[in-house]
């Protein structure tokens, strides 16, 4: 079987077996991954430093002006702001080059191959449509200012885009659209399901205990959830506990059969990353909740979740390789 490697960098065959997809377009894809995190990290800065209205209307950062200006009275709060907003921007300049690329590409690859890859085209949209989302959920949690729902609704609209940019990205580095072949006992494979639904869960309360506690984004909103924060941090830890549970038994179905050692790799990054995140969570919750440490369980939140989805992929493969 002979082999074309095209100047777009796709690998596909005479016979029509489409290649994954080029360097070039799995590098946008990956890029878009990293700022999806990124946005995360930046809104939780913002919360966190009490700049949520340093920019306090929306489109705008002032009136009259789409960036911060010397007449703003939110002083360094408004770049903190501002430098969220900003990211937001670039992420939607990688959204669209995602969708773009993606569409590119599998023209010319169906027209040299006759083999279209649509599944990537749709997965493609995905960054671009959560964006703008987004940015329209960012205007209303400015604009109502800054209500606990509306800013734990962004964080998980943002869990959910990780998770689909992460699905995205292992598309991509598939060799075809073939049905899935799962590589592990089906019982593993439901109780992987399992676990991301209570790791989704885990980030509910998580933004629960968020949303209940001194963190309101900006000095002047009082605006709470009705939630005794003791109460829903103790519900957060025993989710956390079951998720561990769950977590120690699927290291121990993986190891006991013939799993893929890429599965059983991933389990156990998910486990060190988990037990490090526990610890950040306790350290800050039995000293005060201060911002620094409630940014960094913020950035062991999104590890956890991407080794999970990580793990959760790594258990099928389509085509010729699995995901790597």
């Amino acid at each position: 079987m002979s082999v074309d490697s095209a100047s777009s960098g796709s690998v596909v065959s005479t016979s029509g077996v489409p290649g994954r997809a080029p360097t070039w377009l799995r590098a946008i894809f990956m890029a878009n991954l990293v700022a999806q995190t990124g946005i995360v990290l930046t809104g939780g800065l913002v919360r966190l430093t009490g700049s949520g209205l340093g920019c306090p209307t929306w489109p705008q950062c002032a009136a009259g002006s789409y960036v911060p200006t010397a007449e703003q009275e939110q002083a360094w709060h408004k770049y903190v702001e501002f430098g969220n907003r900003t990211l937001t921007f670039l992420l939607g300049v990688l959204a669209i080059a995602a969708i773009v690329g993606a569409i590119g590409w599998n023209y010319r690859n169906r027209q040299r191959t006759g083999v279209s890859r649509r599944p990537i085209v749709w997965l493609a949209a995905v960054p671009l449509l959560g964006t703008l989302a987004q940015a329209v959920l960012g205007g209303i949690t400015v604009l109502t200012g800054l209500n606990p729902i509306s800013v734990s609704t962004h964080f998980l609209l943002s869990a959910i885009l990780i998770a689909l940019t992460l699905l995205l990205v292992a598309r991509a580095n598939e060799t075809g659209d073939e049905p899935l072949t799962v590589l592990v006992h089906p019982a593993i494979r439901t109780l992987s399901r399992v676990m991301v639904v209570i790791g989704l869960i885990v980030l509910v309360l998580g933004t629960f205990v968020t949303g209940s506690g001194p963190h309101s984004g900006d000095a002047a909103v009082d605006h709470r959830l009705p939630f005794d924060v003791r109460t829903v941090s103790w519900l957060h830890a025993d989710a956390v506990l079951l998720f561990i549970g769950l977590m120690v038994g699927m290291l121990v179905a993986l190891t006991v059969t013939s799993a893929p050692r890429t599965s059983v790799r991933r389990a156990w990054i998910l486990v060190g990353v988990s037990l490090a995140q526990g610890f950040v969570g306790y350290l800050q919750y039995f000293t005060g909740v201060p911002w620094l440490l409630v940014l960094a369980h913020l950035a062991g939140a999104c590890a956890v979740w991407i080794a999970l989805i990580c793990l959760h992929l790594s258990m099928r493969k389509r085509g010729e390789t699995s995901v790597s």
